[in-house]
């Protein structure tokens, strides 16, 4: 049989086909090519880059961080209690028990719900002079001034108080312990006649006050017969009388019940501790309070870590509570 030729139409496609396959390979090639170098070339660039970019920052001076201001108390504070702050070692002096400066276990009042912000006072014990007075309002808070009353040694604090719209006084009273006594201390043994001449010279001396306090006093509010005598003779001059709570043995709860009173005591004691760490964990202890009842107590003393520390706090109590006067709470 004879053999059957390829056709010629045939053989030319073939070749046509290899053509494109060769030039498809060669187009492949250069592509390849291009982008090998690309990536050659954009490598050595980067890191060309990469390399006088270290130089700049090696020669470039670095900034200097920027300082961090500390909080400073205005000097006005500063400069009036340079002295004053020599005249407390301690004000635990106060209180008869480290367990007192803190908030009473069991609830003075009801745990309610509020809707309005809560109410905090704070009273500064022991104001005598000039120096303790500046140091208070330059804090530009509502802080109650409770005044001593005048003694030798500290004679003008009637005067000072008299230029204040509102104050308080602390009154000296008989403690259990304690050795550096104020002049004229109340003491448990006076008659209802000598109670109500005291409380007829502090009225007289003091005009304008509508609110007392115990200083030290552990053994006198401890004493049911003489409370009663002291609200008795305060009720006369329509003054009120607010619980330092220097005893866990008060009868001042008792007696105002009896005569009718509500009785208003102290939550917190700041500055049982004078380090300023111990006083700011305090103010936070007496924000916490209020938070909870609604209104709160505390009590300090113009020392200039307890200055300094409720300065500190002014963030704090301007978005937690409403800081006011004594009056605002009772």
């Amino acid at each position: 049989m004879a053999k059957r030729k390829k056709s010629k139409k045939s053989h030319s496609s073939s070749k046509f086909l290899s053509y494109i396959a060769w030039a498809l390979a060669l187009v492949a090639l250069v592509l390849s090519s291009i982008l090998i170098g690309y990536y050659i070339g954009y490598s050595k660039a980067e890191k060309t880059i990469e390399k006088k970019q270290e130089k700049v920052v090696q020669n470039r001076k670095l900034p200097s961080k920027p300082k961090v201001k500390k909080v400073s108390v205005n000097k006005q504070l500063q400069e009036v209690l340079k002295n004053e702050s020599k005249s407390y070692n301690s004000a635990s002096h106060e209180i008869d028990n480290e367990a007192l400066a803190n908030p009473p276990k069991v609830p003075l009042k009801e745990v309610k719900l509020y809707t309005t912000k809560p109410k905090l006072a704070i009273i500064i014990d022991d104001v005598q002079t000039a120096s303790q007075v500046r140091a208070v309002k330059s804090l530009h808070l509502p802080l109650t001034m409770s005044f001593l009353p005048p003694r030798a040694a500290r004679p003008n604090s009637a005067k000072l108080a008299a230029k204040e719209k509102f104050y308080m006084v602390h009154m000296p009273m008989e403690a259990m312990h304690f050795n550096k006594e104020e002049p004229y201390t109340l003491r448990v043994n006076e008659s209802q006649q000598e109670i109500l001449q005291r409380v007829a010279e502090i009225k007289k001396l003091f005009p304008k006050v509508a609110y007392i306090n115990n200083h030290t006093g552990s053994k006198f509010t401890s004493n049911e017969v003489a409370m009663n005598r002291l609200i008795f003779a305060l009720n006369k001059y329509h003054i009120h009388f607010i619980d330092s709570r220097t005893t866990a043995q008060t009868k001042a709860p008792k007696v105002l019940r009896n005569f009718g009173l509500k009785y208003v005591a102290r939550d917190v004691f700041l500055d049982h501790h004078m380090d300023k760490p111990y006083i700011l964990g305090q103010i936070k202890k007496a924000i916490a309070v209020a938070k909870a009842h609604g209104t709160a107590i505390a009590i300090g003393h113009p020392h200039k870590n307890t200055l300094e520390a409720l300065y500190e706090s002014k963030k704090l109590f301007a978005k937690d509570v409403d800081l006011v006067l004594i009056n605002k709470v009772y």
